[in-house]
């Protein structure tokens, strides 16, 4: 993601390209006098909350690798020494 800054007048004479900029993906600093003041960037997509049932239920039926199972239950009560 690219970055720019815009001072408050450049934003109220150019809107349009600055809001084309942050719908193309790039972030934007509102200055006043050369200060930053605010961020402008692009709305981002908000991520679902899961429950803790529900997601174990997703992570039940996703398992990246189904071995990995098997072999953290034949692990699992062994000190690292005793491996």
């Amino acid at each position: 993601m690219s970055h720019m800054e815009v001072g408050v007048r450049t934003l109220r004479n150019n809107t349009s390209e600055v809001i084309a900029a942050v719908e193309s993906g790039e972030r934007v600093t509102l200055t006043v006098r050369g200060n930053p003041v605010a961020d402008i960037v692009p709305h981002g997509q908000r991520t679902r909350w899961l429950s803790g049932e529900r997601l174990a239920r997703e992570l039940e039926t996703r398992a990246a690798d189904p071995g990995l199972t098997e072999e953290l239950a034949t692990l699992a009560g062994h000190t690292i020494d005793e491996l």
